[in-house]
């Protein structure tokens, strides 16, 4: 199976409301589907639809491999037309797949903190991420943390599936009704200081002016951070040019970069906020 643009059927098993306007379905495929590493994401479309035509991408929450078939949960919000029509497909509906795309994050076995940040539906990649270091990473001296951020406790998604993966879960809402009263980043920088540079890693997902944020906080702190960019994309191989983002060169030279090739994990001092 050719891993990047190879589409196979996935049949809609489950595609529930869970809050507000966030949805989680279950797409289970017949056939030895790859698995993706953290980071990576697929694209999905209508199979026989004109409507919409384009793919769509999605981070991967979940995904389990029994027997001859492959369960992939995604976690979704609907943000448009697109999106809107996913959220009311049943059970049985055909799905085209095509993955798994992109660069992942980097796994670092020996560190002693690996630090966690999500926002909004974010968890989904950090969920996995986290779910691998906690399968796969056999470090007794590693605490895996995470920063969990929502506007309210009505909207804190995904809490009990980090809480099966990491030391702790750090909750923050805007207005306060769980954890921390504020911003996500704001919790995170009353601890910041903690974590030593040399012996810490950072993973970030979330809207770009949390990120953002981060990357002014690790400005005084020299914690490395890797983000995962939630990007508008319509194909997912590079070729419609629909999600470049501007980044650092050499030098003080600047470049655009496609962030379903060439991402859609980067440095976060790698990325010109804006």
């Amino acid at each position: 199976m050719n891993r990047n643009k190879f589409f196979i059927d996935g049949k809609i098993a489950v595609n529930r409301r869970l809050i507000n306007e966030h949805y989680l379905m279950t797409v289970v495929i017949s056939d030895n589907f790859p698995k993706p590493l953290p980071g990576q994401f697929i694209m999905v479309r209508l199979k026989g639809r004109h409507e919409p035509f384009l793919s769509r991408p999605f981070s991967v929450y979940q995904y389990n491999h029994q027997d001859d078939k492959v369960f992939i949960q995604i976690l979704y919000r609907i943000a448009g037309k697109g999106t809107r029509i996913l959220s009311e497909l049943k059970r049985g509906v055909i799905l085209e797949i095509s993955g798994f795309h992109g660069h992942p994050f980097d796994i670092l076995p020996h560190a002693s903190n690996v630090i966690l940040i999500a926002g909004g539906v974010g968890v989904s990649p950090i969920s996995y991420l986290a779910s691998h270091y906690k399968d796969n990473i056999h470090n007794t001296d590693m605490r895996l943390s995470c920063y969990l951020g929502a506007k309210s406790a009505k909207h804190l998604l995904g809490v009990e599936t980090l809480e099966m993966s990491c030391s702790s879960v750090e909750i923050s809402t805007d207005d306060g009704s769980s954890g921390y009263h504020g911003m996500v980043t704001e919790s995170f920088a009353c601890n910041v200081a903690a974590y030593r540079p040399d012996q810490s890693f950072i993973y970030a997902c979330g809207p770009a002016s949390m990120l953002k944020r981060i990357s002014e906080i690790l400005c005084d702190y020299p914690i490395p951070c890797q983000v995962l960019l939630e990007q508008r994309m319509a194909c997912g191989f590079g070729a419609c040019l629909g999600c470049t983002v501007e980044v650092n060169g050499a030098g003080e030279m600047k470049r655009y970069v496609r962030v379903c090739t060439e991402g859609p994990v980067f440095n976060i001092h790698d990325v010109i906020w804006e």
